[in-house]
This record gives C-alpha cells, sequence and structure tokens, in this order.
C-alpha cells in the first residue's frame, strides 16, 4: 500500500487540504472549507476550517506525514497559558502602515533612507504594514494591555501546525511552537542571511521578548499529530508554490491572481534599500527575492465588466489584433502600485485613436499592461543579480491564452504553464512526502505547456513611456 502525505493551504480566503501519494505525488483526495472575510480573524476560525477541509478529504488518519502553508505575515499573539489574546491582524491590515515608517526611521536615528538600509542588510526587506514587526509595533501603541499579556508570538501556519501536534488553548506548551525559514523572513525580526532573530528589533516592536517558533530546517520534523502523523516545518505560501511546481535557481514564478507576484529560487540573499525586492528564503535552504503588484486578474474582470463581454470571451478579443494594440497602452495602476512604489496612482489610458479605440483594442492593452507591470517586477529581480531563465506562468489569470503568449513576448523568455491546480498545499503535501522520506520527492506535473512568441520589446518601452 503506498504511503500517503498530505498538504495544507490555510489562505486569506479558504482552507485547502490534498492528499497525494508520497512516492509519486499522485492526487488521492481532497477538500476545502472557506475563511471569513476581513482582515483581522480569530484563528479558531482557520482551525475550525481545517477541520472541516480535513474532512471533506477524506480525513488524515491514513497519512504518514501532514505539512501547512500559510498566509504570511499574520500575527498570532498568544498567552502564557497558549490562549489567543486576540483576534490576528492580518498581512492585508494596513492599520500598521505608519509603525513600518516608524521602524524604518528609528533604525536610522530619524534618516529613514539610512534606516531603510539598516533594514534592507538586517532583514533583506523594508517593513511594510504587512509585515509581522509592524503590526507588534501597532499593537504595542494602541493595546498596550495585549501587548503586555503576549507571552508568545507566532504565524498562522505555525499555530495551525501547533494544533496539529496536540497543542492549544490552555495547554502553555509555548515552547512546542515551530516555523520554517520562508515564513520566518516575513516577520520583520529574523534575518535570512544570517539565520537569526533579531531581539533589538523585538525591542522595537512588541517592547519585550517574547517566545517565538523555533526555526527548523527544509525537512526538519515539527513533531507529530496525535495520530502519529510527522508534521513538516510548514511553509509561506509563495515558497510553498515554489515547491508546488518544482522551481529551481534561474526560474522566475509569476502568479497573476488577485495581486501579481514574480519570485524566483536563488542561491545568495538579497538587500534592496528601495523596497521593492523582498528578501525572503525559500523551503528548500535557499532564497525567494521576491516583488509584489497591486493590480492583476482584477484589472481583466474590470475590462470584460466595461466591454459588456464574459471573462472567457476577453481572451479572443485580445487575440484579435497585433502586438502592441496599435498603440493603445493601459498603465493598470486602479488600485496604486506596489513595484514601484505609487500608491497613490491611477489607472490611465494613452495613444487613443479612432483606428485603436476598439473593444478588441482595450481587451490587448489590458493584458499586454497586466504583464508589462510584471515586467518590472523582473526588472527589478534580476537588478538585485538573480537569474532568470524561463518564467513559471501560474494562477487565475494564466489560465487566459492571451496572457501566456503576451507574456512570452514580453520577458522574452521560455514561459512554462503548469496544469492548474493548487500549487500551495501541493506544495505543502511535497514537503510533508520529504520529510516522510528524508529528500524532496520528483514528483511529475502532467500537461505543462511550454509557450513561446517573437520578443516584443517595444510594447514593454512604450508602456514604461507611458507609465
Amino acid at each position: 500500500m503506498a504511503d500517503l502525505v498530505a498538504g495544507v493551504d490555510s489562505s486569506t480566503q479558504s482552507c485547502k487540504v490534498v492528499v497525494r501519494d508520497a512516492a509519486t505525488g499522485a492526487l488521492v483526495r481532497s477538500g476545502s472549507a472557506r475563511h471569513p472575510e476581513g482582515t483581522e480573524v480569530h484563528p479558531d476560525a482557520w482551525w475550525e476550517a481545517l477541520e472541516a477541509a480535513i474532512e471533506t478529504a477524506g480525513g488524515i488518519d491514513d497519512v504518514v506525514a501532514v505539512s501547512v502553508a500559510g498566509q504570511q505575515h499574520g500575527m498570532v499573539c498568544l498567552d502564557r497559558d497558549g490562549a489567543v489574546v486576540r483576534p490576528a491582524l492580518l498581512w492585508n491590515d494596513t492599520r500598521s502602515a505608519d509603525a513600518a515608517m516608524a521602524l524604518i526611521s528609528e533604525a536610522g536615528d530619524g534618516d529613514s533612507a539610512a534606516g531603510a538600509r539598516w533594514w534592507a542588510e538586517a532583514t533583506g526587506t523594508l517593513p511594510v504594514a504587512a509585515l509581522t514587526a509592524a503590526k507588534l509595533r501597532w499593537l504595542a501603541d494602541n493595546e498596550p494591555e495585549s501587548a503586555a499579556r503576549t507571552a508568545a508570538v507566532c504565524l498562522p501556519h505555525d499555530w495551525l501546525t501547533w494544533r496539529l501536534a496536540g497543542h492549544g488553548p490552555g495547554s502553555g506548551a509555548l515552547d512546542a511552537l515551530r516555523t520554517d525559514r520562508s515564513d520566518a523572513s516575513g516577520t520583520g525580526y529574523w534575518s535570512p542571511s544570517t539565520g537569526r532573530y533579531l531581539p533589538d528589533v523585538l525591542a522595537r516592536t512588541l517592547g519585550h521578548g517574547p517566545v517565538l517558533p523555533r526555526v527548523l530546517g527544509p525537512l526538519e520534523a515539527a513533531g507529530r499529530t496525535p495520530g502519529g502523523a510527522l508534521l513538516g516545518p510548514g511553509a509561506g505560501d509563495n515558497a510553498a508554490a515554489g515547491l508546488g511546481v518544482g522551481a529551481s535557481v534561474g526560474d522566475v514564478v509569476v502568479s497573476i491572481g488577485t495581486s501579481g507576484t514574480v519570485f524566483a529560487v536563488a542561491d545568495r540573499p538579497t538587500a534592496d534599500p528601495s523596497g521593492q525586492v523582498a528578501g525572503f528564503a525559500d523551503a528548500t535552504g535557499r532564497h525567494l527575492p521576491l516583488v509584489c503588484t497591486l493590480n492583476a486578474s482584477r484589472v481583466l474582470d474590470a475590462t470584460a465588466a466595461v466591454l459588456g463581454v464574459p471573462l472567457d470571451e476577453l481572451t479572443p478579443l485580445a487575440l484579435s489584433v497585433p502586438a502592441g494594440a496599435q498603440g493603445l497602452t493601459l498603465v493598470p495602476y486602479f488600485q496604486g502600485e506596489r513595484t514601484p512604489n505609487l500608491p497613490d496612482a491611477t489607472g490611465s489610458l494613452h495613444g487613443m485613436t479612432l483606428g485603436n479605440f476598439t473593444p478588441a483594442h482595450l481587451a490587448r492593452a489590458a493584458v499586454e499592461g497586466i504583464v508589462c507591470s510584471l515586467a518590472d517586477g523582473l526588472a527589478a529581480l534580476t537588478s538585485q543579480g538573480v537569474p532568470a531563465e524561463r518564467i513559471v506562468l501560474v494562477g487565475g489569470g494564466a489560465r487566459s491564452a492571451a496572457v501566456q503568449e503576451v507574456a512570452a513576448a514580453v520577458f522574452g523568455l521560455p514561459v512554462l504553464v503548469p496544469e492548474p491546480g493548487e500549487y500551495v498545499a501541493d506544495g505543502a503535501a511535497r514537503q510533508a512526502a520529504g520529510v516522510h522520506l528524508g529528500h524532496l520527492p520528483a514528483w511529475e506535473r502532467a500537461g505543462t505547456r511550454t509557450v513561446t512568441a517573437p520578443a516584443t520589446p517595444e510594447v514593454l518601452d512604450r508602456y514604461r513611456s507611458a507609465r
């Protein structure tokens, strides 16, 4: 009988569980459950969703190992008995933006540029509202009683792994908390280059030194479930997605979802004082420099709505006109932008003529605008010395043939399009298999295609001029 492993993706919106064959990666069964909406969620909701997803997946009593991947940065505070102090602040809760700016300024003794350089060298990432460090600073400034009660701080995937090990409120087992390099690198108080926590940073946030999860190696077990299954160290969602698609050095993963991310597997850490590239760690012992854009698939949704067509009709429209949309250029900063850092920017349409102001040209311009903005992310990575040999295109937007063709033309690199799947949960399952087997198995993803197209540098040049 084949050994089975389980992978969990506890994302912002939902919890997904996949059960796969440890040796081959073949999918055996799966399940999912929704999370409540909001930027502040009590962790109990994640546990209830995990239990529901496990039940719909047919249970995990027969698995030999399980790993949890999850949304990064979320702040989970526990008291000395292991009870949750307050609902967790998620990555998309922006109330800590001022706290992040204060941390940068203080690190440079009032000089924000010097502070940015310090943070880049120390942690590889500049504080933003999403980072756990900024959220802890907000807590200390705004809820001092909650801050004083906080005896331990962990991340969403850490807390779920701890619960799967049989711990919870009233257990007081704070020393059993575990995390991994990838998720720790998104806290702002752990250094990917040294592999150590930064107590001085914590002193500038919470005001005291809480218990922190022990950071495990890529295939180090975090314990066992009460049923005896090994627990993997887990991972942040992007690092798990990298495992799920089998990314290696030279691969750049471009994910087109609600937001857009561009990240790569690299042998050395990055330190970008501009803040565009976040110098995260990956789930294999390497590094995962990452760029995030705010505008991706929602731009396609909005364009389809304006044109009055179903989303699946946008692709044939876009492919019906030539590359460059005859000069029509969309800058898709509908919600401001993060790369480049223009939070107050708005979208704009350039180069309109009577010949190109048509539904088809607008569809093409929308696709090209999204891909060109992600090309800015790729440029930010390569400026840090990150190698880029091929693109791995994932996410809901990646299913569009127009997006695939434009990506190959704009990036000027081969574009691999894996078969649609739950890449984050799959990556967690692959990690679980690695913990069980002692090495990461080389699972094959059926249906992966390579897309190539003639390079169109003029499209990107026109976009950057319009931007």
